[in-house]
């Protein structure tokens, strides 16, 4: 029980890191990359690590014989290469959270919405967790650190506690143990559609914000929703459907036509997603440089006549490039102004993700 309360005392640790530095976090792309199935390997510096503590001098025990300071361990001296610094090393430590982990401090963080599902299978699942604490139950269930302060507070009150000599003994009424806390979790089953712009005027940058967002999107989403789907469009003067790796990593250097990619979106929601039944997020990121205008009215037209009906909601994210005109999200703006299911959102830079994200998920659709 002891190791477990450790644990729990280091994790807690680690959270406290992340929520400090989350902006920096969220625009860490390295960190997404270190991602295994559930959990994400984060660097959190300024842990203090284990240190052991030696004794008195020439108080002998093991390690104690011939030799100086400094010698190497065959006897041959091996001198150092450099000069010596004059402040501590900081300490990295690699630390594994769950996914789940990241998103409720997302969640906290951006202050986001709980989604309200919908569609015909908005049934709910329970989860149990000990985290609750009652004045009885099993030995192997107590928990020492609340039991400890319940003592503490008893004999502070009752004018007992010695500071000098601090001296606490829980009594049978102090015990406190661990019960199940249930909560309990849409399990309704949606689905991710992302559609991007790989033409030549999207850069290396542009797409590693796509790929950022998308991570943090996914990562509340499946917080929301037992069971998440994600499908992958990429789009230049021609739309096909791709797996994630190929979604981040391929270039054209073709025109833009972006109803290219809504065609495909519709057709794969017609096919697969029955929105009775879905709760469906179509993502749509590009710089703005359509082909042409007749090209945005059909875009237009089928937003207004097919997705906003069908769909939570669809998100649009303007990536800024020095190529693109950025002319679409204008026209957007203009024929659909405060639609409701429709988010805009302009994403300049890297530091720009946070507010994006709050853009998208902030409505609790």
């Amino acid at each position: 029980m002891g190791i477990r309360e450790d644990h729990n005392r280091f994790r807690d640790i680690v959270k406290g890191r992340i929520k400090q530095n989350f902006k920096k976090y969220l625009t860490q792309g390295e960190m997404i990359g270190r991602r295994e199935n559930e959990y994400v390997k984060i660097p959190i510096p300024s842990i203090d690590l284990p240190k052991f503590k030696y004794g008195p001098k020439q108080s002998g025990g093991v390690g104690q014989g011939k030799g100086k300071p400094g010698d190497a361990l065959d006897g041959e001296e091996q001198p150092g290469q450099g000069q010596a610094g004059d402040s501590p090393g900081e300490h990295v430590l690699e630390a594994d959270v769950t996914l789940d982990e990241l998103a409720e401090i997302l969640g906290e963080q951006l202050e986001l919405p709980r989604i309200e599902p919908r569609g015909n299978k908005q049934v709910e699942t329970v989860k149990t967790r000990y985290s609750g604490r009652a004045p009885v139950g099993p030995e192997n269930l107590r928990h020492f650190k609340s039991s400890y302060k319940e003592a503490l507070k008893r004999s502070i009150a009752s004018g007992s506690y010695d500071p000098d000599e601090p001296l606490v003994v829980p009594i049978k009424r102090d015990m406190r143990y661990r019960t199940v806390k249930r909560t309990t979790r849409p399990a309704a089953n949606a689905v991710v559609i992302y559609m991007m712009d790989v033409s030549g005027s999207m850069g290396e940058e542009q797409k590693e914000i796509v790929r950022l967002e998308s991570f943090w999107i996914n990562a509340w989403l499946r917080k929301n929703y037992k069971g998440l789907e994600t499908r992958f469009i990429i789009h230049d003067a021609a739309a096909k459907e791709v797996d994630e790796k190929t979604f981040f990593s391929t270039s054209e250097s073709g025109g833009t036509l972006i109803s290219s990619a809504y065609k495909l979106c519709k057709q794969i929601i017609d096919k697969d997603y029955n929105p009775s039944e879905w709760n469906i997020y179509p993502f749509h990121f590009s710089d703005g440089d359509n082909w042409s205008g007749e090209d945005t009215k059909l875009c237009i037209q089928l937003l207004k006549e097919y997705f906003l009906p069908r769909v939570n909601q669809f998100s649009y994210g303007q990536v800024e490039s020095k190529y693109g005109s950025g002319q679409f999200l204008k026209d957007l703006e203009k024929a659909l102004p405060s639609t409701e299911g429709l988010v805009f959102s302009r994403i300049e830079t890297k530091d720009k993700i946070v507010n994006s994200i709050k853009d998208f998920l902030g409505k609790g659709r």
